[in-house]
Order: C-alpha cells, then structure tokens, then sequence
C-alpha cells in the first residue's frame, strides 16, 4: 500500500526535513518504489513534482528534499502499485481546476467501487470502475454527468474526479468551509457504503493554498493485523528535536521556528522517534 505526507501550517513553512526521512521510504527502508510525487502550494499556484522512479534513487527527489521552498499547505505520496501500471501517468498527487482553484488529491489503499476488476469473473460486478475505461467512472451524490475524467488507471484518480464531479454539480462556486466539509464526508460514507469491510480509503484532497482536507477509512485486509490508518502531529511552541526514523537526521526546531508557527504533520507511519504521533 502507498504512503501519505502532508502538511499545513500557520505560517510559511519549508517541508525539507519531513521529506528527507518520508523519501526514504520509497525504495530504501520500505517497499514504495513504484514512482513518487510532491504537490506544494504557492498562493494560487500549485508546483508539482512527480517521478516513475523510486523516491529514494530519484535525482528529482534529491533536489526537492535540499531546496528550500517555503509553504502552507503540500502533499507527498509514494507509491506501492496495487491498480495501474508503474507509469508517470498513475504517480500521485493528482490535481484539477474547479472555482478557479487548484485541487489536489493523493491516496493510499484500495476502492472496491472503483476498482478496476483483476480477472474476468469481476467484470459483471456493477459496483466496479466499469471494466477500467477513463470515460465510464461510478457517479456520486447529485452528478448525473462527468466533467472530470482520470488520464490514468488508478482507482485513486477515480475517486478524485467523482469527487470533484459530485461537488461540482452540487454547488455553483466554493461553498464555506463547513459546508464543504460536510460534502466531502456525505461523499466518503457514500464511496465506502457497501464495501465497509474491503475499502481502505485514506486520502489528502488540497483546496487551495489554505486548506487541506484529510480522511482515514482503515479497512482491513484478509490475514492481516495491520492498521491501515492515518497518523498526525501538530508541532507548536515550545519546540524541541525532533529525530528522523528512516535516516540518521535531527533538527532543534526551537532554533528555527518562531512563536508564531504552527505545523501539521499528517503520515502513513510517524515520520519522528521521539514525538507524540496519535
């Protein structure tokens, strides 16, 4: 299964030391080596990286984990492929314009409803991604006509364009952030209503420079006793060191931050050995 990395924060905020020890993960102390990609707000505009290679033999990832860009809201997913070719086309984050604001979406686990079926006895399973075809995607909430459409075959692009499809037909521009908020979670319980058991759906959708919405849906796999959630840590004053688990790294972030900075760190597994992940 992939691995996620967000993070929001009160004021600008390089994600450097973050990324050093997730990077790691992608290939060298875990298994995510089917591509990586990096979304990094800045004011209206999104700059996004992505990579077929592993995260952690990328020299595209060398250079993002070294260059310091400051920011409120980013995502950064690695891959493990368990639906779509290994291919620059399925690399997470995923992104679209609605409202004149840029989206962003990455995902870890699995959708039965927009799985794309694994062998031809699945075919006829009407609650499928419809044979895998990027024109035929299961609709949600009000949608009665797709606008958005996945490039690739992810169940995880899926899901990002029925979302944005469902919010676009609900609504005629941004709603406020409650309401939006409600949206999206009616728009979860109805994508893993049916497949409670099966569905693994954790998942960070970016709107905008400000606001990142995160969901975890842990499911379970037959055999194994593994949770599949999500795990933050919100950093504020007073700062201390915090240590890297994947590489040998530490930073006294008291040197570094100021009184006003707040940071929001949302991971598949805790990025840190020495702090309070929950």
């Amino acid at each position: 299964m992939c691995q996620l990395l967000g993070m929001n924060c009160a004021s600008p905020t390089d994600f450097n030391f973050s990324f050093k020890g997730f990077k790691c993960r992608g290939g060298e102390t875990d298994v995510h080596a089917h591509g990586w990609g990096l979304a990094i707000y800045e004011g209206r505009g999104v700059r996004t990286f992505h990579d077929p290679l592993p995260c952690a033999a990328s020299p595209i990832a060398d250079m993002v984990s070294s260059y310091p860009i400051k920011t409120l809201n980013m995502m950064a997913h690695i891959r493990y492929a368990t639906q779509g070719a290994v291919s620059l086309e399925n690399v997470h984050p995923f992104t679209r314009e609605m409202w004149g604001i840029q989206w962003t979406f990455a995902h870890n686990g699995e959708v039965p409803k927009f799985t794309v079926p694994r062998n031809p006895q699945e075919e006829n399973n009407s609650n499928n991604f419809c044979g895998g075809t990027t024109t035929d995607i299961p609709l949600l909430g009000k949608c009665m006509k797709a606008v958005y459409h996945p490039v690739g075959d992810t169940d995880s692009e899926a899901v990002f364009c029925a979302m944005l499809n469902a919010l676009r037909a609900e609504f005629i521009t941004l709603p406020t952030l409650p309401v939006l908020y409600e949206a999206i979670q009616r728009l979860c319980c109805e994508i893993v209503r049916g497949h409670e058991e099966k569905t693994i759906f954790n998942f960070l959708l970016g709107c905008g420079q400000f606001t990142m919405f995160a969901f975890s849906w842990p499911g379970s796999r037959d055999g194994s006793k593994v949770w599949n959630g999500l795990h933050y840590l919100v950093r504020w004053p007073p700062f201390s060191t915090a240590v890297l688990k994947d590489v040998d790294y530490a930073v006294d972030f008291s040197k570094t931050n100021t009184a006003n900075d707040r940071v929001a760190i949302i991971a598949t597994k805790p990025l840190t050995t020495n702090e309070n992940w929950k």
